[in-house]
């Protein structure tokens, strides 16, 4: 793991900073970018001269506008929107609306950097952005939700296309939000362009696997990165933070494919489970109740549930932080490692901070940056998007080998880059130098714009 910048990379990063005061989060995705990409300018000196570093971290679009809408007792809330569309290099701008009290326009800027990058990785043609809404839907009604999605869109449908800007869910934003959201582009436009928005129900233009696929993904990342070292999930221990939709099927395929899941959470607190985390009895409490993980320890009373626990504290072989950015310290390193972890898998975007990271290179921990592990979610949204074009659908099964061959391809892709520029087995310098070279080349070629 590269510590500091290179010295023609400094005066970037200080730039950075300048222009976007107060965006620490996006500040820390940058520069874990820029730590990987002194070897590519001395490799590929245009980069350089066409100042592409500089372009990547600057959006080409942000927008920012307010949302007004009433509650059921008729009280008026206003909500903050923002949409940043980061780069369209490789195709339409592509990535998830997140609707969640922390969302500022430095979250929305760190998610949709990453997502040039993981986009990239895919190797299906989609650029990268994010959007989101620093209202809460936790509490609300069906009615309230509905309400506060269609004036979202009342005023985002103008920056969205197929072909222009297609979002997607993220923390908030599932099913039930993209059908309110569809249904007003649809109001507007008078245009049913199903590629609008992914994320659809299977009913009106969604596709099979994309609600496990971001879960799913992470685990074919791992299983992959086990492989490599000679090894696989079955019969590991594992603890998955979250117990949202990633989580839940990372748990899932991680069952299935012979892990055992001991533990999982929520903002509230942590369940551990030694006998293995119950899936059904999990997705009824928050899929279909939309309750707190507490629920399941009194249903299963041999759990137990610990308020505002440390999912890291319990001892596995492999950690999957699903849940959101910089849950997994530097400590929490320390105390997997010493329990007996050997592989991380982020779900969740930019979980882990680089303290952590860098203690488990040091360690020889094997370890999956999002950027690439979690790559499941988009990579199916584009296939998606691919099922709206030809008016398709596909099955289950062939959506899931495709997102396994994805999965697979991008493994190989970050494993076989990092070994090239000399760091064999960090998945962090190879994700990073990959989907750069994959999105400035682009730029180089499309000349200055």
């Amino acid at each position: 793991m590269a510590v500091g910048l290179d010295e023609k990379l400094e005066p970037i990063y200080q730039d950075v900073l300048h222009r976007n005061p107060g965006e620490t989060e996006f500040h820390q995705a940058v520069r874990e970018v820029l730590e990987s990409l002194g070897p590519v300018l001395v490799k590929y000196p245009e980069f350089a001269d066409y100042k592409i570093i500089q372009r990547i971290c600057e959006p080409e679009r942000q927008i920012i506008f307010r949302v007004p809408w009433q509650d059921d007792q008729g009280v008026v809330h206003i909500n903050r929107a923002f949409r940043v569309e980061f780069n369209s290099a490789l195709g339409p701008y592509k990535g998830g609306m997140r609707f969640h009290p922390s969302v500022y326009l430095g979250i929305i800027k760190f998610l949709g950097f990453e997502q040039i990058f993981k986009n990239a990785l895919t190797s299906l043609p989609i650029g990268g952005g994010k959007g989101g809404s620093d209202f809460d839907p936790k509490g609300r009604s069906d009615r309230e939700i509905m309400r506060f999605c269609q004036s979202l869109m009342t005023e985002l449908y103008r920056h969205l296309g197929e072909n222009t800007d297609v979002p997607a869910g993220d923390i908030g934003v599932g099913q039930r939000e993209i059908g309110y959201l569809f249904g007003q582009y649809k109001r507007i436009t008078n245009r049913y362009e199903s590629g609008v928005l992914t994320g659809k129900g299977l009913d009106w233009g969604g596709s099979r696997a994309r609600t496990e696929a971001t879960g799913y993904g992470v685990v074919f990342f791992l299983e992959e990165m086990l492989k490599v070292r000679a090894d696989s999930l079955d019969g590991k221990t594992c603890v998955v933070s979250g117990s949202g939709n990633v989580a839940i099927h990372a748990i899932e395929k991680i069952q299935e494919l012979g892990g055992r899941v001991i533990a999982c959470s929520d903002s509230n607190g942590v369940i551990l489970d030694e006998g293995g985390i119950d899936l059904a009895l999990l997705k009824e409490i928050k899929e279909i109740e939309r309750r707190r993980i507490k629920v399941y320890a009194e249903r299963k009373p041999d759990s137990l549930y610990t308020e505002n626990g440390g999912i890291w504290d319990i001892p596995c072989a492999l950690a999957l932080p699903c849940a959101t950015q910089n849950e997994l310290t530097e400590k929490d390193a320390r105390t997997l490692m010493a329990n007996g972890c050997i592989a991380v898998a982020e779900g969740a975007n930019m979980p882990t901070t680089p303290e952590a990271i860098e203690r488990f290179f040091e360690a020889g921990v094997a370890f999956a940056p999002g950027k690439a592990a979690n790559a499941g979610g988009v990579a199916t949204s584009a296939l998606e998007m691919q099922q709206n074009a030809s008016r398709d659908s596909w099955s289950f099964e062939y959506t899931e080998a495709r997102l396994r061959e994805i999965m697979t391809s991008i493994h190989s892709t970050c494993f076989e880059t990092a070994d090239q520029f000399g760091q064999s087995g960090n998945y962090v310098v190879g994700a990073n130098i990959a989907g750069f070279l994959k999105v400035g080349r682009a730029m180089v070629a499309m000349g200055l714009i």
